[in-house]
């Protein structure tokens, strides 16, 4: 499994076909995740991973929270012991895309922007 930059994903994202996996229990994902990811809450099993990465010739990438976190790289080997061929791990993961600037969906990401946009008018 390789391991990717944020810069990597984006152009993975833009590109299609990328099966995005975030390797965080199911509060911590709907809380806030990447736009477009499937949760991976627990250990990684055959029906799971069919569900989240249906095909498995496509690309697979799995984060979690930051580079300290290390659920996206045992959710990745197990993508491989299943037979995916091109599993990659974003390893800045939530935090690095945060610190970049970008959106993430979810409940608090709409919270935010929610507060954000009362929080900017005129009283």
């Amino acid at each position: 499994m390789e391991r990717i930059t944020r810069e990597d994903l984006l152009a993975l994202l833009e590109s299609g076909g990328v099966q995005l996996v975030e390797a965080l229990p199911a509060d911590a994902f709907a809380a806030e995740h990447l736009p477009g990811a499937r949760n991976v809450p627990d250990q990684v099993s055959a029906e799971l991973a069919e569900r989240v990465a249906p095909d498995r010739a496509a690309p697979v990438v799995v984060y979690c929270s930051g580079p300290y976190c290390n659920r996206s790289k045992i959710a990745a080997a197990a993508f491989v012991r299943l037979g995916y061929a091109d599993v990659r791990v974003y390893a800045g993961g939530k935090e690095d895309w945060a610190q970049a600037g970008l959106a993430f969906e979810g409940s608090r990401a709409s919270t935010i922007s929610g507060a954000a946009a009362v929080a900017g008018r005129p009283s």
